[in-house]
């Protein structure tokens, strides 16, 4: 609009240009939008990086037959300016054009000159600023990726290295911006980048970006093996500061990939790099470098949670087995663990280890318990027109129990089926989370209430304190297969589980024993008091249909 006023109310546009394309990023009395690099006016500009004019194209050689001279926009005058950065990089033209011919003085085209050096240098300003952060005024992650692609550009063969360096955790930001305010969490964020800045000695080729709040990124050069450990202990024991009177310790995180720009482009080098730090995050180590095979099997394990989603919606490859119960009072099966299998479509029967504990850590979690328990309710109804009535025992995890409604929905879907909560039973391990969780605690409590059978599994292993047994209203505790598995060859392990065996049936429990491979185990346990066992020397997870042949073999007892 400033040209046009300023320049005899000529039609005006700026446009940019690939080796392909021209593109009208702003126009005033001008229609066209865009046209390929070969019909553009706009190219000879950029090839003579200077003021061009053209009073009347229909006189200059050139254009005569130009086809947005014969056609519309029919531009019979035409004047463009380069839109030159600081760098030397002409990013575009400003241009002025009309349907007759003109001339244009001297000082028009220092005028239009003038317009366009405003208008370049708005648009340094602006992507200048838009390379930096605003809190630390570093370089920023979009910066970062911009350094990158000008490497890979370069083709160059040398090594170069990416260090993601985290510093402070967002909860843990986040946490202090509700305590201080976000001026005491954008003042530490700023000593941090100084610190750094400081502890790190940056060499002349060296590059420092902030990523995230916290997180921030080093770029460097041919580095020497082992330079890595030598950062880590450069970043010991930093002490940040929110003003003069609050310090806190930084607890920092270093992950680092080292790749040649020619061979590995800008996002897979900074997917490489999180990924390394998230490895060293996870681990609690100071610093990991990018492990090819670890990244290999992160991206194994987000794929079958991908499958396993896809499975849940009927894809098919889920099913469930049945490992039998046995007490040992009466040497009949009293009820049956049901087990989640999967047949994928391309890695085969997969273990329950190899896809279970990923999804744990995901929402799938809840999809992957109802579908347990819906076909687990279907099995038993129609085990039931077949006269076999033993309680099924489920898993639930921690977030299931904390689900609101859970106990509810369990409830009507015992109703629909016409079957009582005495057929299914609740097993639960990660005791530590579940106690740290009031809301799974109240759900434990509503499925207790609702006469659910529920159980305690794997006690013995990792967090099995007796105190926490007063506050979790369990039935059946399960003794850990690692108590069990050594008993027939060690006196020392025969000892500790009589005493467990004992004291859980002195509190009242009922006491099954998991992973009983052998008569000798099952006499010992039949002598400690043991209530129920459950192992291979009983029978191993079977197919539903295996179950009905199984209690039909009489190999039961």
């Amino acid at each position: 609009r400033s040209s046009d006023l300023l320049l005899a109310e000529l039609d005006s546009f700026v446009s940019v240009m690939n080796e392909h394309q021209q593109y009208i990023k702003a126009a005033r009395n001008f229609s066209l939008r865009q046209s390929s690099f070969e019909d553009a006016l706009c190219r000879h500009t950029l090839a003579s990086g200077q003021v061009m004019v053209c009073p009347d194209t229909h006189l200059d050689q050139r254009f005569k037959a130009h086809p947005l001279i014969k056609n519309a926009p029919f531009i019979r005058f035409y004047a463009g300016a380069p839109l030159k950065m600081r760098d030397g990089a002409i990013v575009g033209t400003l241009c002025v054009t009309d349907v007759l011919p003109h001339s244009f003085t001297e000082e028009q085209v220092k005028l239009l000159e003038l317009l366009a050096e405003i208008m370049t240098a708005w648009l340094d300003a602006w992507y200048h600023t838009s390379l930096r952060d605003a809190v630390t005024l570093l370089p920023n992650r979009q910066s970062l990726l911009r350094d990158l692609e000008q490497l890979e550009k370069t083709g160059t063969l040398e090594p170069y290295s990416l260090v993601l360096i985290d510093c402070i955790d967002m909860s843990r930001a986040y946490d202090i911006a509700r305590a201080l305010g976000l001026y005491a969490l954008e003042a530490l964020l700023q000593n941090i980048a100084s610190l750094l800045q400081t502890r790190l000695q940056l060499r002349d080729n060296d590059r420092l970006y902030t990523v995230s709040k916290g997180r921030f990124a080093l770029l460097s050069a041919g580095r020497i093996p082992g330079w890595l450990k030598q950062l880590s202990e450069k970043l010991g024991q930093v002490r940040a500061r929110i003003g003069e009177e609050i310090a806190i310790d930084l607890t920092i995180h270093l992950g680092e990939v080292s790749f040649s720009p020619a061979f590995c482009p800008p996002v897979e080098v900074l997917r490489r790099g999180v990924s390394a730090l998230h490895e060293a995050i996870g681990q609690k180590l100071p610093y990991t470098a990018f492990d090819p095979e670890s990244d290999k099997r992160r991206k194994m394990d987000f794929l079958l949670l991908h499958d396993l989603a896809e499975a849940l919606r009927g894809e098919g490859g889920l099913y469930l087995v049945y490992q039998p119960q046995i007490s040992l009072h009466s040497g009949l099966p009293v009820g049956m663990e049901a087990l989640l299998r999967w047949q994928h479509p391309r890695l085969g029967n997969l273990p329950p280890m190899q896809f279970l504990p990923l999804v744990e850590q995901t929402n799938l979690m809840a999809g992957v318990t109802d579908w347990v328990i819906v076909n687990v309710l279907a099995q038993l109804k129609l085990w039931r027109t077949k006269g076999i009535n033993l309680p099924v025992s489920v898993n639930v995890s921690v977030s299931d129990l904390a689900r609101e409604g859970f106990a509810d929905w369990l409830e009507r879907m015992l109703l629909r089926a016409s079957l009582s909560s005495d057929l299914l039973s609740i097993e639960c391990l990660e005791t530590e989370k579940l106690l740290e969780s009031p809301e799974a605690m109240r759900g434990l409590n509503q499925l207790k209430l609702r006469g659910f059978t529920l159980a305690l599994d794997d006690f013995g292993s990792g967090y099995s304190n007796i105190n926490y047994l007063k506050r979790i209203p369990m039935d059946v505790i399960k003794l850990d297969r690692s108590l069990i598995a050594p008993l027939a060859a060690d006196g020392g392990s025969q000892i500790v589980a009589r005493h467990v065996i004992t004291m859980l049936k002195e509190l009242n429990y009922t006491v099954l024993a998991e992973g009983v491979e052998d008569e000798e185990t099952l006499l010992l346990l039949r002598g400690f008091g043991c209530d129920e066992i459950q192992g291979y020397f009983c029978s191993k997870p079977l197919p539903a249909e295996g179950v009905e042949q199984w209690l039909k073999s009489g190999k039961t007892s």
